[in-house]
């Protein structure tokens, strides 16, 4: 099992297939000519079922699949047919733009759950956050999902100034769809110019959805990021994930594993380990695995320890949000 020195255990790994997307958010990934990893510096395909298979042996039993945008690297049909041939819940976190044109290999993996990332339903700003005018495409492959029956949430990164006037116009998709509406407090990662009056927290967004019928908080479990609410009527519900005003950190059982062969303990931690390399030369990944969960921090990967609000953004070391995988 992989536990850390406060006795938590990990079962959850988050796969980055690849940093390389097809839309610009800046929040995630800043620079218009951001240089991609090449390819023979990210895990193959082979690589990627060995490492899940040992993770798997060490007491994991969800995959998820992110990106960057998972979905725009060629092989990532293959990658996800064999991932689903295992024995874990298969997940997967995406742009929604290529859902289109992957949906036969979508529907075979049986996901738990898609959540597709979108931070607007304004059509001129969405192309202000991606840099990219594919607002109708992503809209229409949710609607694709819910047409399938495929369980679809959607994550919504809210940011005071830009889209935090929209929470009521998310929150009304959930009336008359099966679809969890998750709202993301803004979080800071290398060159993404965060700052701490951007951040809409979770009590500022449950007072904006101050509506009749009111919410409900519904029953969770010690490891989970989201706090669910359900509304009375309502075909499905919506979620707030606090990372900066009320973290989760004391029930964490996430891992993550970057598209280049590096572990990360936690999504804040200034520290990784190389698993690429010494699996490359034959060495057993499974120690290197086991020593640096044990090394978790408590909270935060130990950088954010102080209120949020106090927090200089420019300090923290860490790579890019599209680098680490969402």
């Amino acid at each position: 099992m992989l536990v850390d020195q406060f006795g938590r255990q990990h079962t959850y790994l988050r796969i980055s297939l690849t940093d390389n997307c097809n839309l610009r958010c800046f929040y995630c990934m800043p620079e218009e000519d951001y240089s991609f990893a090449p390819r023979a510096q990210l895990m193959q395909p082979a690589e990627i079922d060995f490492l899940a298979r040992r993770f798997i042996d060490l007491g994991v039993n969800k995959i998820r699949l992110t990106g960057g945008e998972p979905f725009v690297r060629k092989d990532a049909d293959l990658i996800m047919a064999g991932l689903a041939q295992l024995p874990v819940e298969l997940a997967c976190t995406t742009n929604g733009i290529r859902i289109d044109d992957l949906l036969p290999e979508i529907q075979a993996c049986n996901f738990s759950s898609m959540n597709v990332s979108l931070d607007t339903l304004k059509r001129d700003k969405f192309l202000q956050i991606t840099r990219r005018d594919l607002f109708d495409r992503v809209y229409n492959n949710i609607d694709l999902l819910l047409q399938e029956g495929i369980p679809c949430k959607i994550n919504m990164v809210v940011m005071k100034g830009l889209n935090d006037d929209e929470l009521v116009d998310f929150m009304a998709l959930t009336k008359d769809h099966p679809i969890e509406v998750r709202f993301i407090e803004f979080m800071p990662f290398s060159g993404n110019k965060w700052t701490s009056n951007q951040v809409l927290t979770h009590a500022e967004i449950l007072d904006s959805l101050d509506i009749d019928p009111e919410l409900h908080l519904m029953p969770g479990s010690p490891h989970d990021t989201a706090k669910r609410y359900k509304i009375p009527g309502y075909r499905g519900n919506i979620a707030v994930i606090s990372s900066m005003s009320e973290p989760f950190c004391s029930g964490c059982n996430r891992i993550r594993l970057t598209a280049d062969g590096k572990l990360k303990n936690c999504l804040f931690s200034d520290s990784e380990v190389d698993l690429l390399t010494p699996l490359r030369t034959g060495e057993d990944p499974v120690p290197l695995i086991k020593a640096h969960i044990y090394k978790k921090k408590a909270k935060l990967g130990g950088q954010m320890t102080q209120d949020f609000n106090d927090l200089e953004a420019e300090k923290l070391s860490n790579r890019s949000m599209i680098r680490i995988g969402g």
